[in-house]
């Protein structure tokens, strides 16, 4: 690893709801606002741009837990921001709190864990499950 991350230290990502976003299965739209696996995908990547800026070419990260507490909708053609902290980084795991708003009004909260692993460990890991 590059550097280590100390508490405190933040990252900020906005990303703009889009028609695919919304909360769907097989085709059917259930609410036209921000869906919760759009939303999920796009807290890791908030948080793993903490991860970017410490592994070395031969590390990368895997998620150990997300979790989202929703407060609010975001809806279709609103900007969603993104603001992530690191709560600690001990041995090789971060923990992220985070907050997602859009100007101001909460649409969720919760917390990130990743792993920076040797990338050969990450596929040895994974072979013993095929």
């Amino acid at each position: 690893m590059r550097k280590l991350l100390k508490k405190g230290d933040k990252k900020q990502y906005t990303f703009e709801v889009s028609e695919q976003d919304v909360a769907a299965f097989h085709g059917e739209v259930v609410h036209p606002v921000c869906s919760t696996f759009v939303l999920a995908r796009e807290i890791e990547w908030a948080t793993r741009l903490f991860v970017l800026d410490i592994t070395d070419e031969d590390e990368e990260g895997i998620g150990s837990q997300l979790n989202i507490r929703h407060k609010g909708p975001a809806f279709v053609k609103e900007k969603v921001t993104i603001k992530a902290e690191v709560e600690s980084f001990e041995n090789n795991e971060l923990i992220c709190n985070y907050e997602a708003s859009v100007n101001g009004r909460l649409v969720a909260t919760g917390v990130t864990g990743q792993k920076v692993l040797k990338k050969d460990k990450i596929k040895k890991i994974f072979s013993t499950f095929k």
